[in-house]
């Protein structure tokens, strides 16, 4: 009887141990495994393009305006005094011819046979030295303003447009005198300098107007 007793309790407990073992097997967790790795490639974070600017237009070269110039010989200033008022009043640059032998009273003596604007004036083929050259070629428009010497102009006038190219340029002469015309220099000085558009010239006295001068300015800029 002991013995079937301790049998039976045998066969319990190895079917106890057996129940214990398998819960343990089912319980326990699957080891982990890598995740899959996504077909979808990550969102990148967006960025913003700036919208692109339109080319800036290429800068326009500003229209060429007249250029103009007065230029004038003057021995004494009167005439000097006019040109730089032409000057002023046409909103001109403005230069003087000097000669490189500055002319003295003696010089300028005209009822002295014998003095130097006597002898020049009394050979035309008297080319005075400049001082200086002027540059015009930068200029649309010179006027050319100068003394009466003996009906004249200067010789150094002669000097001037001699040695120099008017071509594209209009030449606007003018003069002082006491009481001379301009007479036929201006003509000749447009003979000698060969090229420019030469207008027909005016003689001012020394005490002429500013209203006098602009009506004269404004016609010959008006004539071109």
């Amino acid at each position: 009887m002991k013995t079937l007793i301790s049998v039976a309790l045998a066969v319990v407990l190895f079917l106890f141990c057996v129940g214990c073992t398998d819960s343990s097997q089912q319980s326990a967790p699957a080891p982990a495994s890598e995740p899959e790795k996504s077909e979808v490639p990550p969102k990148q974070p967006e960025t913003h393009q700036l919208p692109e600017s339109e080319p800036e237009a290429p800068m326009q070269e500003p229209e060429a305006h007249n250029k103009i110039l007065v230029v004038c010989f003057s021995a004494t200033g009167t005439t000097r005094g006019v040109a730089e008022r032409i000057a002023a009043l046409a909103g001109a640059d403005f230069a003087e011819i000097i000669p490189a032998q500055p002319y003295t009273e003696e010089d300028l003596n005209y009822s002295d046979r014998d003095s130097r604007a006597t002898a020049e004036q009394n050979d035309p083929d008297v080319r005075p030295a400049l001082a200086e050259d002027i540059a015009t070629d930068s200029y649309t428009t010179v006027f050319l303003g100068y003394p009466i010497w003996w009906g004249q102009a200067p010789r150094i006038l002669s000097t001037f447009v001699e040695s120099r190219d008017f071509t594209g340029i209009t030449v606007i002469p003018f003069c002082t005198s006491g009481s001379s015309d301009i007479g036929q220099s201006d003509d000749a000085l447009a003979a000698q300098a060969g090229s420019g558009k030469w207008l027909q010239g005016r003689r001012f006295s020394g005490s002429a107007s500013d209203d006098e001068l602009q009506e004269w300015i404004t016609e010959m800029m008006a004539t071109e």
